[in-house]
């Protein structure tokens, strides 16, 4: 009998229905889902207008490379007008984040014929061999050494750890919120100075939104609360409203540099994924996704710090739109089992810190459900440490 091989740890939950913000088990159970995925299902699990326009694609072409060309292409281009990321009109489609920074640390090296690549501590970009040599832990990272080098990992938030960038660095890739990382929000200054030595030293900034971006933070891209533009935007997750694939947007500057046989994909912007990409477009657009996650990431951050920000054991409630982590002073795995025994799915990030990727379509009553669940973890956690 055929077994899955399983590198994930098993959440010993059987999920057979899943709609907007909330899942079903096999047993009739209704959960709150603010794992989502990892993030995926931010326009909400099956979203209308995703499934419609999956659902028609399919009767029309399923596989399709871009050497040809085809309406429904066309129709996402125009849809992703408006949102793409500042002065970068040049998009090309790939199937997951880590091939979204792969392809970004590729154009950095061949334009600037540099090797060296500058990433952050407790970062998270993939775990192919590229993005994962700038990946920050060692425990995905140390099995698979050598990799792609040479890699510098400097302090996050730090402005002075910049300083030791060189002429010789083609890329610094940063995420504007480490989700992976513990849910760290980037400080002004130093998204900035990223940005000003980057330019001085000729190197590349890539700005990894696989996470942050397509309006989860309360902006269409994170980096848009900085003031600043980078030189590449790598996105996936929220991007294509649960379908898989990924973008890479860049500059015409840049595009007119890149050659037919720099990249390639076989299933990157076939039809169905572009499909989605398109009616999640029209999603964020129509529904005005980013304005909803900035009123609502709010609430429920000030929710949770009222409730629970006072607590022992809480360090700090910290975020950005409904990018949301609650860091603790101590290690989240049991408050997290219990949140899934009240009904509600989250995530871990960093060592300490309990995160939720909430899909927008969220409600008041659904974040009163999700603090009092936390509550009780925190609870259950601290009476097991105190006991042992």
């Amino acid at each position: 009998m055929m077994k899955y091989l399983e590198l994930y740890k098993s959440r010993g939950l059987s999920i057979v229905k899943a709609k907007g913000q909330y899942a079903w088990d096999n047993e009739g159970n209704k959960f709150l889902d603010l794992h989502a995925g990892y993030g995926v299902a931010f326009l909400g699990h099956r979203n209308d207008k995703v499934v419609e326009y999956i659902k028609k694609q399919l009767d029309e072409v399923m596989s399709l490379t871009t050497a040809f060309d085809t309406p429904i292409r066309e129709e996402m281009l125009k849809e992703l007008d408006p949102l793409k990321p500042d002065d970068m009109p040049y998009v090309f489609l790939l199937n997951s984040g880590t091939e979204a920074v792969e392809f970004s640390l590729k154009i950095a090296k061949k334009i600037t014929k540099r090797k060296k690549l500058v990433a952050f501590k407790n970062s998270f970009h993939g775990r192919t061999a590229g993005s994962l040599s700038v990946t920050w832990n060692k425990k995905y990272r140390e099995p698979f050494e050598p990799l792609v080098g040479p890699v510098e990992f400097l302090e996050y938030n730090n402005v002075d750890a910049l300083k030791s960038i060189g002429d010789d660095v083609a890329a610094v890739i940063v995420e504007p919120v480490q989700g992976e990382g513990g849910v760290i929000p980037a400080r002004l200054d130093f998204i900035k100075a990223i940005r000003e030595i980057t330019k001085d030293k000729g190197a590349f900034m890539i700005a990894d939104e696989v996470q942050t971006g397509f309006g989860r933070t309360g902006k269409v891209w994170a980096y848009q609360h900085y003031g600043v533009i980078p030189d590449i935007v790598a996105s996936a997750k929220a991007i294509g409203g649960g379908f898989p694939v990924s973008a890479v947007f860049v500059p015409e500057w840049i595009a007119q540099k890149l050659e037919e046989g720099d990249h390639g994909t076989t299933y990157g912007g076939n039809p169905l994924a572009v499909a989605a990409v398109t009616a999640a477009a029209k999603v964020v657009k129509e529904d005005n996704v980013p304005e909803q996650a900035a009123t609502k990431g709010d609430m429920f951050m000030k929710l949770l710090s009222e409730e629970l920000g006072a607590h022992r054991s809480v360090r700090e409630v910290r975020g950005k739109g409904l990018m949301i982590g609650i860091d603790l002073k101590l290690n989240p795995g049991l408050a997290i089992k219990v949140l899934q025994d009240n009904k509600v799915l989250s995530l871990k990030a960093g060592i300490t810190t309990i995160r939720f990727l909430s899909p927008y379509l969220i409600t008041k009553e659904d974040m009163e459900w999700a603090v009092n669940a936390t509550r009780k973890g925190i609870l259950e956690t601290e009476g097991k440490t105190s006991s042992s």
